[in-house]
């Protein structure tokens, strides 16, 4: 695709690495080769998988925890095999989700004061896979919902508002995938679920009912990872070519057959992580391996992804932890931050992605109303059909 250049206030975005003292150092990340981002963030909390004998287990850090972290600090470790997946509550910071090789998701209450002993009781217990539990996604606006993926190809929906500890039976099995399914993503309200599978097909449904809306099967764009890009009624797939270039594709909502548009971006090896931002419609695209983060601006219209340019950096990436928007720094105009792991260091760094403004009031242009960390609606409102947006 060639690079399409405009107008925009975005135009001159730019990264900007935190310092040595805001890192946190000595972390001993995971070695895991899954192809997840290890690492979860919210405005209190950044948890991240790490190695640990004899079983799985992952830290719980203030996100004020910055510099030397203490090789014996307390972990969450109540799981029998590795760690694979971990994700916060998005309407309570003191929850967050795991997932491992174990078979099992476990749901933990993380104490307000942090995590100061070993942690090794979830308050919530989901048994129900047979394999290991690769991927987990909490609803975006109903209360207590979560979804979770194994190797034993099957998608299940679970309602933590059940009173039991341990929970057995979730309240949906999906079973239209033939392969491990590599990413699931839900629009803003919940009411879709998109997923790509390693049978290199992508799939919309309604997760409610597990009706299969969409299925694309175009070969020649094998997809790994998927949003949906609700906003615009598209689907924004990263994954390779026929020839093993790294590529992005653009998908109609409502017609998965043909990409709207593809972008081959170079020829290496590693996974791309996408991230988009639907308060400022921007794009990024970050490599596993990689030190580089590209970014761009989605449109509605032709040629719908515009270029702006990228953030590069000599320390290559592993995964990625994105920061909620109201735990922005909206005085340095900042509008997305990542929370970057870097093996060969046993570092996680900071990075803000800030709009250069000379003003130092309040840019109200680009910070828009966004999702608040307020449920919608409850659990059992949700699964009885009831859709409702984001709270601001």
């Amino acid at each position: 695709m060639r690079r399409s250049y405009r107008s925009s206030k975005f135009r001159h975005v730019f990264g900007k690495a935190a310092t040595k003292e805001s890192c946190y150092d000595g972390v001993p990340i995971t070695c895991s080769v899954q192809d997840n981002n290890f690492c979860a963030v919210n405005p209190r909390f950044l948890a991240v998988i790490t190695e640990c004998a004899g079983g799985g287990a992952f830290l719980v850090l203030s996100v004020h925890h910055t510099g030397k972290v203490d090789p014996h600090h307390p972990r969450v470790s109540g799981h029998r095999g590795n760690v694979l997946d971990i994700k916060w509550n998005p309407f309570s910071d003191y929850c967050i989700a795991s997932c491992s090789e174990d078979t099992t998701v476990k749901v933990w209450e993380i104490p307000s004061h942090g995590v100061l002993k070993n942690l090794t009781v979830p308050w919530k217990e989901l048994q129900g896979h047979s394999r290991r539990v690769g991927l987990i996604e909490w609803h975006p606006t109903a209360n207590n919902i979560l979804l979770s993926t194994a190797y034993d190809y099957k998608v299940m929906i679970w309602n933590l508002e059940c009173p039991e500890q341990v929970i057995k039976n979730p309240v949906r099995t999906i079973s239209h995938h033939t392969d491990v399914v590599l990413s699931m993503s839900f629009n803003t309200d919940g009411s879709l679920l998109a997923t790509t599978c390693k049978d290199r097909k992508v799939r919309l449904m309604e997760p409610r009912s597990g009706n299969l809306l969409q299925e694309g099967n175009y070969k020649t764009h094998r997809a790994s990872k998927v949003l949906i890009l609700d906003n615009m009624k598209m689907l924004l797939t990263s994954g390779t070519s026929s020839w093993n270039d790294r590529q992005i594709a653009l998908w109609d909502q409502d017609n998965l057959s043909v990409p709207l548009m593809e972008d081959n971006l170079d020829g290496s090896s590693g996974v791309l992580f996408p991230f988009y931002d639907p308060d400022t419609h921007m794009l990024y695209i970050a490599g596993k391996g990689d030190g580089n983060i590209r970014y761009y601006e989605i449109s509605s219209e032709k040629p719908y992804i515009h270029y702006l340019t990228e953030y590069r950096s000599l320390l290559p990436q592993k995964g990625m932890g994105v920061m909620p928007k109201r735990g922005l720094d909206v005085s340095t105009c900042e509008v997305f931050r990542f929370y970057k792991l870097v093996t060969i260091k046993s570092l996680i760094e900071p990075l803000s992605m800030i709009v250069p403004r000379r003003s130092e009031s309040y840019q109200e242009d680009i910070y828009p109303m966004t999702a608040g960390n307020r449920p919608a609606l409850s659990g059992e409102e949700w699964l009885s059909g009831i859709d409702r947006g984001q709270r601001n």
